[in-house]
């Protein structure tokens, strides 16, 4: 009984009943069509009400056409049908393909929809008086029902009841069947297309690009600040009681990275609540607060005209540079002295960094560290490149190139 009157099965029977009452327009102006040439009463005869049903289903298949049928059709199904959300799609359909799927949805759904609503509603009282008949002798002599006179047999009366029972659990078994027809083709015809499966594998992308950006411009901004502090940190408490003077330089480099570092975490931030076109982050015109508190002596030349960098060539550059700095710092410690010479013309900006290679030989792996992988994706995403290694003249060099200009970004 559970099959045929669980919660399930009610669900079920109550969607199909919603789709015989979506019948009940396109039905009206069926009957109309069939009684502009029938000679008696349409809803008195059975063959004309089928006509006017077969009239009904072409105008229900045209009418959902419509990109917004899928969306409600879905809800419905998703909510009485029992179907998976993961197996319906999502959001109107805007290909023809997806919009014939759900027109063969719909119209499966009303025809449907409408066969049982009508068993229901004549079945039902039908099977009810049945029932009825060995207790109530009116119902049998009434002239209205036109009832056979084979019916007053005992033992015809005394399987009356069991005769409406099992209308009943018949009706019940009709509509179970028909629902469980709607939930098997539901994620056949309300199911992502093709199309639609590639818009979300592209919204996925999407939306892991914004979420590996994020990561890099945390670990660019909050990795630098907490390397250059310990260090600082470490240089000031060793000369705590010989060099006050140093300590208070070293404690005034701590505030001011640590306030740079707390603007830069909003800005990040500011990804997540308005989206990148609101927050920029920070750029070359930046970079004289970033060398002067780095926590290690910084040679800076630049050649070129940096405002005509795009503000997306700026941002990049900016967080390159603060990783190089970073590792240099990381590996070579507060005493490591960088050469960083930026380079713009009509093409490209180019950017070197070199630094003494650290003593251990074993933490010097071209392309290793996260850092490096960091650099390297950001100069890619913009059409770029990055080469990063010890040189011959005994230092390590990172080199970045980054095109002003490329084809899937727009010029300020």
């Amino acid at each position: 009984m559970t099959l045929l009157l669980g919660r399930r099965a009610r669900l079920r029977w109550l969607h199909l009943i919603i789709g015989g009452a979506l019948l009940m327009p396109y039905f009206l102006v069926g009957t109309v069509i069939v009684g502009s040439y029938s000679s008696g009463a349409v809803l008195s005869s059975p063959a004309d009400q089928f006509t006017a049903f077969a009239f009904a289903l072409p105008m229900a298949a045209v009418t959902s056409l419509f990109p917004l049928v899928r969306p409600l059709s879905v809800a419905a199904a998703r909510a009485l049908c029992g179907i998976p959300a993961q197996g319906l799609a999502d959001g109107p359909a805007k290909t023809w393909q997806a919009r014939a799927r759900t027109s063969g949805w719909f119209t499966l759904h009303v025809a449907l929809g409408g066969v049982i609503s009508g068993l229901t509603l004549a079945l039902t009282p039908f099977a009810v008086g049945v029932m009825m008949l060995p207790f109530f002798p009116s119902v049998r002599d009434s002239p209205s029902l036109g009832l056979p006179e084979v019916l007053d047999r005992p033992w015809i009366l005394a399987l009356a009841p069991l005769a409406g029972l099992a209308m009943l659990v018949a009706q019940a078994g009709c509509a179970a069947a028909a629902g469980a027809v709607l939930a098997g083709r539901a994620p056949v015809l309300l199911g992502p297309t093709p199309d639609d499966r590639l818009a979300a594998a592209e919204r996925r992308a999407a939306d892991l690009a914004v979420r590996n950006r994020l990561a890099r411009e945390l670990h660019d901004s909050v990795g630098h600040a907490l390397s250059a502090v310990t260090l600082q940190a470490g240089a000031a408490r060793r000369v705590l009681d010989s060099d006050p003077a140093f300590v208070r330089e070293a404690l005034t480099a701590i505030e001011e990275t640590t306030r740079r570092t707390v603007g830069e975490l909003d800005t990040v931030l500011g990804l997540l609540r308005h989206g990148e076109d609101e927050a920029q982050g920070p750029a070359l015109d930046a970079l004289d607060g970033l060398l002067a508190h780095c926590g290690i002596p910084v040679a800076y030349t630049a050649g070129g005209n940096p405002e005509q960098v795009p503000h997306a060539v700026s941002r990049e550059a900016y967080r390159i540079v603060q990783e190089g700095l970073s590792n240099a710092l990381r590996h070579g410690g507060s005493g490591t002295r960088v050469e960083l010479r930026i380079a713009v013309d009509a093409r490209e900006l180019e950017i070197t960094m070199d630094n003494p290679l650290p003593g251990r030989v074993a933490v010097v792996r071209p392309g290793g560290g996260r850092g490096l992988r960091g650099i390297a994706e950001r100069a890619v995403l913009l059409g770029g490149s990055t080469r990063s290694g010890p040189g011959a003249d005994g230092v390590w060099r990172l080199t970045a190139r980054l095109p002003l200009h490329s084809p899937g970004r727009e010029n300020p």
